[in-house]
């Protein structure tokens, strides 16, 4: 069995996280939305979270599940029901970029419709870190792997946004989860201006379909629509109909795409399907990167009951501060190559 790459603190011992059971429910989560304050340890390859402060821990963040986590409902169901789920699998770690250009817009791509897994859905780049893989790095890998993207050293800064508990199919009327993952989301600060990354962008079509950049205005109204909520949310009146993306054929080639802004404001179908639509993590991580920019308010707990550590009016999530990146990839195949200016795994990561 692998090194485990997701380890929880529990009675002051450290602990495999289990793949049958739910991250955020182990810690001590209880019905509610969440999301949940979390001590945790930024390490080489693994990540260590507990509920409580604990020696070594280096940030305190954010972690959130959707409200129909299937691991949430089996938690509650007789251990019976969940015999078929593996119990020599631990928890599987990734991360995700979400890339800010120096114009406040952020990437994200759209997963092509082959992908076994999560097709059709519009995610930032990112994928599993591997063994002995520093985090930052494994997230600058996928966002080259992906995207051809090189962030030269001195060029930006980093700071850790929010973790993720994530599972696929995402909901057990999808059937029984087959990927558990706890997904760290990276917020990536660029000095480049937008048109210069995308200048640089060579999608590689085998993962990316098509590629945009979102404002917070448009963003804000993605991160509203959160699935798996009844409460209805009022958008803007003043929002675009339409946003301009790039669209990525299976030859490398790429041509411009108008994007109705209603596909992004899709929500989680009931059943499964592989409709165009943001993942829910995404909105997840949409939320915290506005509130970096200071453009909402801090996420709030409901429901929940962890220690919730010093008090604070925010969550501190920039105990680590921005840092410079080594800029180390492992080099797999490179992307294909396209230019397209726009003037206005052994297991995949789930978002």
């Amino acid at each position: 069995m692998a090194a485990a790459r997701v380890q929880l603190l529990l009675s002051g011992r450290p602990e495999s996280a289990s793949f049958a059971r739910s991250v955020c429910g182990l810690l001590g989560a209880r019905p509610g939305l969440g999301p949940w304050p979390i001590h945790c340890s930024l390490k080489r390859g693994r990540l260590v979270l507990s509920s409580r402060p604990f020696p070594g821990a280096s940030a305190r963040l954010p972690l959130q599940r959707p409200p129909f986590c299937p691991f949430a409902v089996l938690d509650q169901q007789p251990r019976e029901s969940v015999a078929k789920l593996p119990t020599n699998r631990g928890v599987d770690l990734g991360v995700a970029v979400i890339l800010q250009s120096s114009d406040q817009t952020v990437l994200l791509t759209r997963r092509t419709r082959t992908l076994s897994v999560s097709p059709n859905l519009w995610v930032p780049p990112g994928g599993q870190v591997e063994p002995e893989e520093e985090l930052l790095d494994g997230g600058l890998r996928e966002l080259w792997e992906e995207t051809g993207l090189h962030l030269p050293q001195g060029q930006f800064s980093w700071v850790p946004l929010g973790l993720w508990e994530s599972a696929y199919p995402p909901r057990l009327s999808w059937g029984l989860p087959k990927y558990h993952h706890i997904v760290l989301y990276l917020l990536v600060i660029s000095q480049e201006s937008q048109q210069q990354l995308q200048a640089r962008i060579q999608p590689n079509p085998s993962e990316v379909s098509a590629l945009m950049w979102l404002t917070p205005d448009v963003a804000a109204a993605v991160a509203a629509t959160e699935d798996g909520t009844e409460t209805p949310r009022l958008l803007p009146e003043d929002l675009p109909p339409s946003v301009l993306a790039v669209e990525v054929e299976e030859d490398g080639s790429a041509r411009p795409l108008v994007l109705p802004t209603s596909t992004l404001l899709q929500m989680i179908p009931p059943t499964a399907g592989d409709e165009e639509r943001v993942s829910t993590g995404t909105k997840f991580a949409l939320g915290l990167w506005l509130h970096h920019l200071g453009r909402t308010p801090p996420p709030r707990e409901s429901g929940a009951h962890l220690d919730p550590g010093p008090a604070k009016e925010e969550w501190n999530m920039d105990l680590l501060p921005p840092n410079r990146g080594s800029g180390k990839r492992s080099v797999k195949s490179p992307p294909l190559p396209i230019s397209v200016t726009l003037t206005e795994h052994s297991q995949p990561l789930l978002w």
